[in-house]
């Protein structure tokens, strides 16, 4: 069989680092796009170890002409690109009073921009061989926004909506190139020892916190089994079909328990480093600092990747439930022959 030409962004660290791992496990051949060398390398070591092929690209996604650059440089090297995972991101936790604009569009066009860009390069090549499949990394955050990241959530519907729009195009053009979008719960992840912050106390996911190699895990799956969207852990549900039912209610759950629930008991430590203009030094991995607090797995998982079997078993379990009991039939009594 052919080996799969991937393609991760933001692969140094956390959920694009899981994932980076994942298809190494495959054997594919991936490039590894990021902006901290530390990371790159040790991912690009991680996966020749599991017998892949890793090329490690230093790329800043917010730049267009370097993402395609990049694309080429893995088409040459690897092989035409089969599927393309846009995970960058960047974030910053702050009311957004005290947001700057320079941090709002550095946010923006990471985020968001990265992900448009990287589609972009995809779909360069992809169309024209009318194959390819094309991942978002998004979150539950692309429909029930939180407070205190209004760039990041921002930025998530953003990729919503236009993943939506480009996907109707290829549908319109009978392309074969598959564009879906993941919706991510809370992750252990680096991100949130980096993450810019105006927060008195050091940031956190909102709980309940899953660990990356879910997602990872979910991500490989789903580029096997082509869906529209997949959303992952149960918080994700509550949070897009609350907002569905009942968005005012949650707009004011969230104006009261948003704010510390988006922080640990810990003071911000001084001289704290954050990743929004430059990588901070060193291999993070995959983990951030909430293993005790991270879940591996997810009933919804479950469901959203089995529900076929799952529901074929409980209609057949109905089936036997509603059929009538066998009717015992009564012995016949016993004739005795006497003789003379």
């Amino acid at each position: 069989m052919k080996r799969r030409v991937v393609v991760v962004t933001g692969a140094s660290a956390g959920v694009g680092r899981a994932i980076a791992r994942a298809f190494g496990r495959q054997q594919a051949a991936i490039g590894l796009l990021a902006r901290g060398t530390d990371g790159l390398d040790a991912c690009a070591a991680e996966i020749e170890a599991l017998g892949g092929e890793a090329l490690p690209l230093m790329v800043d996604v917010a730049h267009a002409d370097a993402v395609q650059q990049a694309a080429d440089r893995i088409e040459e090297r690897l092989g035409p690109i089969d599927i393309w995972v846009n995970n960058a991101m960047v974030s910053v936790f702050s009311p957004f009073v005290r947001m700057t604009p320079e941090e709002f569009r550095r946010v923006t066009e990471v985020t968001y921009l990265g992900t448009v860009y990287g589609t972009m390069a995809a779909l360069k090549g992809m169309r024209q061989r009318d194959h390819g499949t094309i991942v978002q990394i998004g979150s539950a955050l692309a429909y029930r926004s939180i407070p205190l990241q209004s760039a990041y959530c921002g930025a998530k519907h953003g990729i919503e909506g236009f993943t939506e729009s480009v996907r109707t195009e290829l549908l319109h053009d009978k392309s074969n190139v598959v564009l879906t979008m993941v919706q991510l719960p809370a992750v252990n992840t680096p991100q949130f020892g980096w993450v810019k912050s105006r927060l008195p106390d050091k940031p956190q996911p909102v709980p309940p916190i899953y660990q990356p190699e879910m997602i990872a895990e979910a991500v490989t799956w789903l580029v096997d089994h082509p869906r529209r969207e997949l959303v992952i852990g149960g918080s994700s549900w509550k949070a897009i079909l609350g907002n569905h039912l009942v968005p005012g209610y949650i707009d004011r759950y969230l104006a009261q328990v948003g704010y510390q629930s988006q922080q640990t008991a810990e003071p911000v430590e001084p001289g704290r480093l954050d990743n929004l203009w430059q990588p901070v030094p060193g291999d993070h991995g995959a983990h951030g600092t909430f293993d005790n607090r991270a879940h591996t797995f997810t009933w919804t998982q479950l469901w959203s990747e089995h529900r076929g079997a799952i529901l074929a078993s409980l209609a057949a379990l109905g089936l036997v439930a509603l059929m009538p009991p066998r009717r015992r039939v009564p012995a016949e009594p016993t004739k005795t022959l006497v003789g003379v």
